[in-house]
C-alpha cells in the first residue's frame, strides 16, 4: 500500500482529512487493480475462477470433495503431472495433497512384475478412498496394477531379565 504525503507547507486539519480520504480512495483503487491478478491463485480466487483454472489444468471435482482439497489439486496439478510415474514423485504427490506418508513397493519377488503395492495407514484409507483412486488413475504408471496394504500400528512391550547368561538367540513373531 502506498502512503500519501503532502508537502510540509500544506498542513492543517482540513488537509489531513483530505489526505486520509485520498489515501482510502487509492487503496480501494489498488484492490480493484490487483483483483484480476489474485484470481490466478487457486488458494484465494473465487469459485468461478477456480473452476476455470481446474478446467485449464485438467482437474475435475469429484463428489464430496472439500473445497480445500479441490484448491490443492488445482494448485499442484502441473507439478503433480511432472512427478507422475516415479516412486519418489508419487510420494511427493501424496504429501502435497495432505494424504501423508506412503511406502511404495514394486517388482516384488514371486509376484507379477506389474504389481505395485502401496502401504498406507487405516486412517489414510478411510479418509481418502476416492482421492486415492483418482491419484492412481491420473498420476500412476500405465499398465500397472496397484494394491493397497493397510499398516496398523501396534504397541508392544518387551521386558528383559537375567536368565543365567544364556547365549541363545530367540525370535518372536505375530
Amino acid at each position: 500500500m502506498m502512503d500519501l504525503k503532502l508537502p510540509f507547507w500544506l498542513s492543517g486539519p482540513q488537509l489531513s482529512k483530505l489526505r486520509k480520504a485520498a489515501q482510502r480512495f487509492w487503496e480501494r483503487v489498488e484492490t480493484w487493480l490487483y483483483w484480476p491478478v489474485r484470481q490466478l491463485d487457486p488458494e484465494t480466487c473465487i469459485p468461478g475462477a477456480l473452476h476455470l483454472l481446474a478446467w485449464q489444468r485438467g482437474v475435475e471435482r469429484f463428489d464430496g470433495e472439500s473445497m480445500r482439497l479441490y484448491r490443492l489439486r488445482v494448485k499442484y496439478a502441473f507439478v503433480n503431472a511432472q512427478d507422475a510415474g516415479s516412486v519418489a514423485g508419487l510420494k511427493r504427490i501424496f504429501e502435497r495433497l495432505l494424504i501423508g506418508y506412503v511406502e511404495i513397493e514394486e517388482r516384488m519377488p514371486d509376484r507379477d512384475w506389474d504389481v505395485i503395492k502401496l502401504h498406507l495407514s487405516d486412517q489414510q484409507m478411510a479418509d481418502n478412498p476416492d482421492l486415492l483412486q483418482i491419484i492412481l488413475r491420473k498420476y500412476g504408471r500405465l499398465c500397472r496394477r496397484y494394491e493397497f496394504e493397510v499398516l496398523t500400528a501396534i504397541q508392544t512391550q518387551l521386558r528383559s531379565v537375567d536368565c543365567g547368561h544364556d547365549n541363545s538367540y530367540l525370535t518372536a513373531s505375530l
